[in-house]
């Protein structure tokens, strides 16, 4: 049942949590708009790669740039948006998105419907200390219709200039 009453999120508040080498804050779920999309935060430190090539079966995403400059690679097209730019990420193409700069960076990221946040929430809730167990991920990724590209992660390092680690 979407949310009914009129309510402010501050800039602290919502679950926070590390998504391997980027972070989320957890802003609007799919419980609060009906099912309609979701919304997140991404702090992204500077030359960072926030996820390996993939692509979702089931939703869109929005990625509205806060702060800094955020490069995407979308079907092969790659775009770099500065603040107050929308990068449009379509379901069914292969995409990635990286921190473009060398501040940090920030993302505002409507999912469209709403539903892969809990894909999002899954990870947060795994235990820490280094990269998510192969198979346990995997079966994630699967639940949600998200297929990856784990083997193109050195090459887009390479060639944009990126990291693909937890923060420090």
């Amino acid at each position: 049942m979407p949310v009914t009453k009129a309510k402010i999120l501050g800039p602290r508040d919502g679950k926070a949590g590390l998504l391997i080498a980027i972070g989320v804050r957890f802003m609007v779920s799919g419980d609060d708009s009906g099912g309609g999309f979701s919304l997140v935060e991404h702090p992204l430190p500077p030359r960072t790669l926030a996820a390996p090539l993939h692509r979702h079966s089931r939703e869109d995403e929005y990625s509205f740039v806060l702060r800094g400059r955020v490069g995407a690679l979308s079907d092969g097209v790659t775009v770099v948006g500065e603040v107050g730019d929308l990068i449009f990420k379509p379901r069914h193409a292969w995409h990635t998105f990286w921190n473009a700069g060398d501040e940090p960076a920030s993302i505002l990221e409507i999912i469209s419907p709403a539903g892969f946040e809990r894909f999002f929430e899954k990870l947060v809730d795994m235990p820490a200390g280094g990269p998510p167990d192969p198979a346990v991920f995997g079966a994630v990724a699967t639940e949600y219709g998200l297929e990856m590209d784990f083997e193109r992660v050195p090459r887009l390092l390479q060639e944009y200039g990126l990291r693909f680690e937890p923060p420090n």
